[in-house]
């Protein structure tokens, strides 16, 4: 592999200009084709095995006509203080804004209030439902505007009004601020990094061209696989933070060559030699763990995850190739100017010696690691501790700001119909083949009635044919509530003998039984998404450290990790720690998606720390060091540099937690904290103490495995050289005579 990646590196140095060309001219074909492509597919939210899904489905097949996905709006109108809004005045408000929108673009069903009953006991609140052709997210601007117009013209007339529902979802929050913010940091760390600008801004470059390209493929190719512009959020979000980070460890990497003595085409090659491996093993990590998702059964994350692992396959090409070609057009001016000078150079390897904060770290850690290990892992798992109270769903309108329409919207309903009016849940009665299916349908929505948590059961509403009916329970708590997903169970634990006494099959959907399942599915999931996951990157990292131990301790460190991690989301999510300082308003359940995902995002992340460190202090172990000063050496070559990556990789997750959509922000803090949590207190205290204690022990290899597991020299033990002589004064493109070899 060493070997492989080596003359790689070189080639791509000295064919810098073809390289360059090449990765340029691929980008603007793809960029050609996203232009050209037809528009992306919608790409819902299918629930496939669940009950809720069941009866969307069949109410499309029964209802045919009626889209039970597709958007809708809640226009609330609220009376002045003091008045109805059944007042004569008020009421010719509300009719007349139900009927500009009637014949509005995408539009097709107007319900106003006062024919459907929609107004609340005390006369003050009203609500009007507005049906369109489109689904959630895919609702047109003109619609959305002549929406927010036609509330506007009732508010001029003295009502407060605000939208609720599916109909304002946006396709798709923007994160160019997000992003934005994260590059800038990036940039600022880079710098005090590296202490050049060329060095600082080619990681930047690099990682922006492979997630171009990436974004770029998904858009192109899009119609052809069913990726949706959703797919790409979480391909951005990862193939930024790699591309960054992979483009460090190779230009740390190659600078340090340069400080060795090495020509600069020799120093390429060494990176990608060495480096290199690392990076391609910590990027098959992640492509495993997001791959992975696919196991989980939703459509939507296994899209996710497909697209973001084929954007970490083109980050990871582009450090093994684009970024030694590029460092063939900076050549030794990627280091200070300082260090430029031959002589210098050699002065600065000298004083490299001498500790740094990575040495002295590493022998405090050696001297005293029970303490650091047992007080890691302590600490670990009190920051864990909330994650027992862990309650999962999928937030809605009431975990917006607000500041926001829609949060409004829903406070006005909360208060004018109760709690539950937010969450309906909506019972499918499947009568076909029921002598009475009237008779059927009444008695099951008299049997939901008497059920503890219901305030209202609607009238049964027949398809054409007749043999369908839907009937809508209003529970008394909201959509979010453990009483209400109590509720759904309720009923459907009540669904078999409702069977035997009518013959009819009763299903529960809606939006928040849909939520509920989700939740349930992903419970279920868990389990078999980590064992797969953790099981098959442990054999990955088996081969690349040719050890049991270490991948054993990688696996246990990210658990701890990823617990601490959520329990951080719990605290600030769910109980409200510190929630004013992120801009959260309103507590809840924690997205459902978010351990799964959290699971998938930081397990592959977490291993480019830990393959990126430990191959160095392996590296030096193999050439002949003791397991102790082997951990010395590589914290004191990589532990900067794997601090500033993960400083990169929090920066750019903590950017999105300034957006607006509860999800995202959830989202952004749970990845930085993991980060946070596994770079600074897994990979920097608890690695180094385990593998003190556990001294040569830590490479242990049992003799039957040492049979068959390959030797792929992740360290590059292969690369012999004879001893490093300084470049030609004054050359810093590598196009010398070549003055080491290298054995192949």
């Amino acid at each position: 592999m060493a070997t492989f990646l080596y003359r790689l590196g070189r080639w791509s140095f000295l064919r810098r200009r073809l390289v360059t060309l090449l990765w340029v001219a691929l980008l603007a074909a793809v960029g050609v084709l996203a232009a050209k492509a037809p528009a992306a597919p919608d790409d819902g939210f299918a629930m496939p095995g669940t009950e809720a899904q069941k009866a969307f489905d069949l109410m499309d097949e029964r209802f045919p006509g009626a889209m039970s996905d597709g958007a809708s709006a809640r226009i609330v109108f609220v009376a002045p203080s003091g008045q109805k809004i059944t007042a004569t005045e008020n009421q010719q408000t509300v009719e007349k804004t139900v009927a500009e929108l009637a014949h509005g673009e995408q539009v097709v069903g107007a319900a106003g209030p006062f024919k459907t009953g929609a107004v609340s006991q005390d006369g003050t609140t009203a609500y009007a439902t507005i049906s369109y052709d489109a689904k959630p997210g895919k609702v047109s601007t003109g619609a959305t505007d002549a929406l927010e117009q036609a509330a506007q013209h009732a508010r001029d007339a003295g009502l407060t009004v605000d939208i609720g529902g599916t109909a304002l979802m946006a396709g798709g929050e923007a994160g160019g601020s997000a992003e934005a913010i994260g590059m800038a940091i990036s940039a600022v760390v880079l710098v005090i990094t590296f202490g050049s600008l060329l060095a600082a801004g080619l990681p930047l470059l690099t990682a922006v061209i492979g997630v171009g390209l990436g974004i770029a493929l998904i858009t192109g190719l899009g119609s052809v696989l069913g990726l949706s512009s959703t797919t790409s959020t979480l391909a951005m979000m990862l193939g930024l933070a790699v591309g960054i980070d992979y483009a460090v460890f190779i230009v740390s990497r190659y600078r340090a060559e340069l400080l060795d003595g090495y020509a600069p085409k020799e120093a390429a090659g060494r990176a990608a030699g060495t480096a290199g491996s690392a990076v391609v093993f910590a990027g098959l990590t992640v492509i495993i763990a997001l791959a992975g998702l696919s196991v989980v059964g939703i459509p939507l994350l296994a899209k996710m995850g497909l697209a973001a692992a084929g954007t970490v396959v083109i980050a990871v090409l582009v450090a093994l190739t684009l970024v030694p070609a590029l460092l063939g057009f900076i050549g030794q001016r990627v280091l200070p100017r300082k260090l430029r000078n031959p002589r210098r150079a050699a002065v600065a390897a000298g004083a490299g010696a001498r500790p740094n904060g990575g040495t002295r770290w590493a022998r405090f850690v050696l001297r005293r690691p029970v303490a650091v290990l047992v007080g890691s892992v302590i600490g670990l798992g009190v920051l864990a501790l909330p994650a027992l109270d862990l309650r999962l769903g999928l937030p809605g309108d009431e975990a917006k700001p607000t500041s926001t329409t829609q949060r409004r919207a829903y406070d006005h309903l909360s208060e004018g119909f109760g709690p539950g009016f937010n969450g309906p849940l909506t019972l499918l009665v499947d009568a076909k083949g029921v002598p009475d299916p009237k008779g059927a349908a009444q008695q099951v929505a008299d049997a939901v009635k008497g059920l503890p948590g219901v305030v209202a059961v609607t009238p049964a509403a027949f398809n054409q044919a007749g043999d369908t009916a839907l009937v809508t329970a209003m529970p008394a708590t909201g959509p979010s509530e453990a009483a209400t997903t109590d509720l759904v169970h309720a009923i459907r634990d009540k669904a078999p003998g409702l069977k035997s006494a009518t013959g009819a099959t009763v299903l529960v959907s809606g939006p928040t039984a849909m939520n509920i399942d989700v939740s349930q599915k992903m419970n279920d999931a868990l389990l078999p998404y980590l064992a797969v996951v953790v099981g098959l990157a442990v054999v990955l990292l088996l081969v690349v450290f040719r050890s049991v131990l270490v991948p054993l301790k990688a696996a246990a460190g990210f658990l701890l990790s990823v617990a601490a991690a959520l329990g951080a989301v719990v605290a600030v999510f769910q109980w409200g720690w510190l929630a004013e300082l992120i801009g959260i308003e309103q507590t809840g359940p924690v997205m459902s998606m978010m351990p799964i995902f959290m699971i998938g995002v930081v397990f592959g992340l977490a291993m480019d720390y830990e393959v990126f460190l430990v191959t160095r202090i392996r590296e030096a172990y193999v050439h002949g060091e003791e397991p102790g000063e082997a951990v010395v050496t590589g914290f004191r070559y990589n532990a900067r540099v794997v601090t500033a990556a993960a400083l990169i990789m929090i920066s750019v997750f903590a950017g999105f937690i300034g957006m607006n959509e509860p999800m995202i922000k959830m989202m952004g803090f749970g990845l930085a904290a993991a980060v946070a949590f596994d770079a600074f207190v897994v990979r920097m205290a608890i690695v180094p103490a385990a593998l003190a204690l556990l001294g040569r022990r830590a490479w242990w290899l049992p003799r039957p495995l040492e049979r068959i597991v390959p030797d792929i020299d992740v360290e590059g033990a292969n690369l012999r050289t004879e001893p490093p002589l300084p470049a030609a004064p004054g050359d810093g493109t590598g196009t010398e005579p070549a003055r080491h070899s290298v054995g192949v």
